[in-house]
């Protein structure tokens, strides 16, 4: 009877309740794992987008260290392609430094090998845990940038671990259009510039780029007991290796210089490699004057407004 009552006013018996009750608990569980499956989402998240940021200020660093002219250039483009532009010149400043950060020739291959996979890995979309890699990996897939050019790169630095000196200017010239030119057709492709003259233009400006590097790298590699030069100039003036390795100022030093400087001219003038050649002859050639170790402290300056008027 007072089952049935308990029936007709919808109460529970005690088994009734106590089945209740074990339902009530057990109820949430779906919804509490929800929510520990969201809080792991989003903390994955935010460790993804710290690892993004650490490895854009990798590059920032590396490249305002190392490349202080880039990192200028790189600030001066869109905002849309900056950011890749400081990722390219990352990645060839850690391919830059091989050469001189390495005590032994395998060793060096060994860090190209790397990078030769890491490439290949890149446009696998499982770029290896490094931030250079991770920046060049997302710039490869913003602007769907030539994997060519990368490799080709990676190919001549590998190359120039021989540790000889070029044998006339056009060896200079090649390895300047392979490395130099092949990171300005990249850099047009983050500007989404895909024009022959352009590349024709940015075939010149690296190489230019290339000749002067080799110049303003001369007080450091001398220091070094290294030098690079042409040797067909260097011979053309009787000027030996040794005059360089201890500072020598003599003309024929100066007459090789003029040389290399002179090739430079033929291609396609650009501010900053203008600037240092503008430098050189003010300096009558000699590399080895303390003007020219010294950055040129309005350059950032020029390059604004230049850029401003759309003047190269």
């Amino acid at each position: 009877m007072a089952a049935c009552v308990c029936a007709k006013h919808g109460l529970f018996s005690s088994k009734t309740s106590r089945i209740y009750s074990f339902s009530r608990n057990i109820a949430p569980k779906p919804v509490c794992v929800q929510r520990a499956a969201e809080r792991q989402s989003v903390r994955a998240s935010t460790n993804a987008t710290a690892a993004f940021q650490h490895s854009e200020k990798y590059c920032l660093d590396l490249v305002r260290s190392r490349d202080h002219e880039g990192f200028i250039s790189s600030l001066l483009l869109p905002f849309e392609a900056r950011r890749s532009s400081l990722a390219l010149r990352a990645f060839n400043v850690e391919l830059a430094q091989v050469k001189d950060s390495v005590s032994q020739k395998t060793i060096g291959l060994m860090r190209m090998q790397f990078w030769q996979t890491a490439v290949e890995e890149i446009y696998r979309d499982d770029p290896p845990n490094q931030p250079v890699s991770t920046e060049l990996w997302r710039a490869v897939r913003t602007h769907n940038l030539t994997k060519r050019w990368l490799l080709r790169i990676v190919t001549e630095r590998e190359k120039d671990l021989n540790d000889k000196a070029y044998r006339n200017i056009q060896e200079l010239e090649t390895y300047s259009e392979n490395t130099q030119s092949s990171l300005l057709y990249l850099l047009l492709e983050c500007l989404g510039v895909k024009n022959v003259h352009a590349d024709h233009a940015a075939s010149h400006i690296g190489k230019a780029q290339g000749i002067v590097t080799c110049l303003r790298a001369i007080p450091y590699h001398s220091s070094r007991r290294k030098v690079y030069l042409p040797m067909d100039i260097c011979m053309l003036h009787g000027a030996s290796q040794e005059d360089f390795i201890r500072g020598s100022r003599e003309q024929k030093v100066r007459d090789v210089v003029y040389d290399i400087a002179s090739q430079a001219h033929v291609h396609l003038q650009h501010v900053v490699i203008e600037d240092y050649l503008h430098r050189v002859r003010k300096a009558d050639f000699d590399v080895f004057h303390k003007s020219l170790q010294n950055r040129n402290p309005l350059l950032s300056l020029q390059l604004y407004l230049r850029s401003w008027k759309k003047t190269y």
